[in-house]
């Protein structure tokens, strides 16, 4: 009898609500293509100049740790939201293993995450709009991107996966041109301007390995934790995949080698052909190998391209944010009218609410007029929720593999190194958030980012939550 009441609360409580569905209309490409264009984003065209700034060449360093811990992350929320195809999200995990207080703070965490990276990412669209207009307010084309992307996501989810594929077609292409121009400038002894000659000594040159120090190196944390921001995207399109046994195994099973091709090869490409101490910390240092080359062309080309991810990581932002909304009003976690579906399945409400959200933040350039110091705070704000969020999906992992022993011996996408490697990666992660204390640009979000959360323990409380909003532990199925 106890077992009947709690399968009942799952079609109750994380199931699809009585107004209508979310379809399974994403396909194996559009899923393989979004957790691409989630991997390589903003933080990695316009943010890696800093990084390279304060680390030097041991930004390979940065980006191969961080990628190796993230690998863990992504492993241990594949195999639980596998582990029941009823969790459309590892918002719903979190729900079921850590409790809906949990849950509620997670989904509303998340969503904050999203709606400050979509405005970072606008923002960086203004940045690079500049580019060609540098007399345009930066206000003007971050406030017409937002209405733009809200536009795309007000159609059909399969428009959604169809508008990230293509974006993120373009960014796979640029850097791949990206790289064999750069090898055959480093393969003919290629002199810039400046007299520099690509070469791969610049990577191991006296003094670019640890520029300041271990400071500067552990500081450059910060935008690569952005830079990754939107790898566990594949986890809220879970309830859109079509296939999910197949399609999410295979997005993340590839995490490893997109983060050498994309990220460590790029990088290592650029500062061999500029040299780590040209690349400017407030430019992409994309459009700036291709300047300092003498290419101002290719610069143009890039620094489109570079726009277009900005916007793309901006439009998963828009989809992912609403996703959350939408997922906390069939938890009845939020307003009742946030899980309203349009007729082409998009929660509609829940996109508009999310929208003006983010067009109040993208005012913060009224205030501030200089991008990369909005950019800064943004990143920084981003960067902490995205950390709760990866340390939430991995507690939760834990807590699954103590409640849910059944469910983890029939899974056959088990996490490797099991829960050890889970507590590990949780360790790392905290390190990494105290190290946003480091520096003074990033400490004041840090400082004031708890604010939020006692907000939210407080909006708990006042809510009329019903204690049975989780889930039941799956059995395996």
């Amino acid at each position: 009898m106890e077992k009947h009441s709690h399968t009942a609360d799952v079609h109750q409580d994380i199931g699809p609500p009585h107004n209508g569905h979310l379809q399974r209309t994403l396909e194996n490409r559009h899923i393989q293509l979004i957790a691409i264009g989630g991997a390589i984003g903003t933080g990695l065209f316009m943010g890696s100049g800093k990084v390279i700034a304060l680390a030097g060449t041991s930004i390979v360093l940065v980006y191969a740790i961080l990628g190796f811990f993230l690998f863990f992350v992504m492993r241990a929320m594949g195999e639980l939201l596998l582990s029941n195809l009823q969790f459309k999200s590892f918002a719903d995990i979190v729900a079921t293993y850590l409790g809906p207080r949990a849950g509620f703070v997670l989904s509303w965490s998340y969503w904050l995450s999203w709606s400050v990276a979509v405005v970072g990412d606008v923002v960086v669209v203004a940045g690079f709009f500049q580019y060609w207009f540098p007399d345009v307010p930066a206000w003007m084309p971050a406030i017409f991107s937002m209405f733009l992307l809200l536009g795309l996501n007000m159609l059909a989810v399969r428009i959604f996966g169809e508008v990230e594929f293509w974006f993120a077609i373009i960014k796979i292409v640029a850097i791949v041109l990206l790289i064999v121009t750069a090898l055959i400038m480093i393969a003919t002894s290629f002199t810039s301007p400046n007299g520099t000659v690509a070469s791969f000594s610049h990577m191991i040159e006296a003094g670019s390995i640890f520029p300041h120090g271990l400071s500067g190196f552990f500081a450059g944390f910060q935008i690569a934790v952005f830079s990754f921001a939107g790898t566990e995207l594949i986890g809220t399109t879970a309830a859109e995949a079509k296939n999910p046994h197949r399609t999410l195994p295979k997005a993340i099973n590839t995490i490893p080698a997109r983060i050498l091709l994309f990220y460590i090869l790029a990088l290592v490409c650029i500062i061999s052909v500029v040299s780590w101490a040209d690349v400017p910390a407030n430019r992409s240092p994309f459009v700036e190998l291709f300047l300092l080359a003498g290419f101002p062309a290719a610069a143009g080309m890039i620094n489109f391209v570079v726009l277009t991810s900005a916007a793309s990581s901006a439009n998963s932002g828009v989809y992912s944010g609403c996703r959350m909304l939408f997922g906390l009003a069939e938890r009845n976690l939020a307003p009742a009218i946030f899980g309203k579906l349009s007729s082409l399945s998009v929660p509609v409400y829940s996109l508009l609410f999310s929208g003006l959200c983010m067009l109040a933040g993208v005012t913060l350039l009224f205030v501030m007029p200089e991008v990369m110091t909005v950019f800064t705070l943004i990143s920084t704000i981003s960067a902490i929720l995205v950390i709760f969020t990866w340390s939430m999906i991995l507690a939760s992992y834990i807590a699954y593999r103590k409640k849910a022993p059944a469910a983890h011996q029939k899974s056959a996408f088990k996490s490797p190194g099991g829960v050890p490697m889970a507590a590990i990666t949780l360790v790392f992660l905290l390190f990494v958030l105290c190290l946003l204390a480091l520096r003074e640009d990033t400490r004041l979000a840090l400082y004031f980012m708890p604010l939020w959360f006692i907000f939210l323990l407080f909006a708990y409380g006042r809510s009329k939550a019903s204690p049975s909003v989780a889930a039941h532990i799956p059995s395996g199925n």
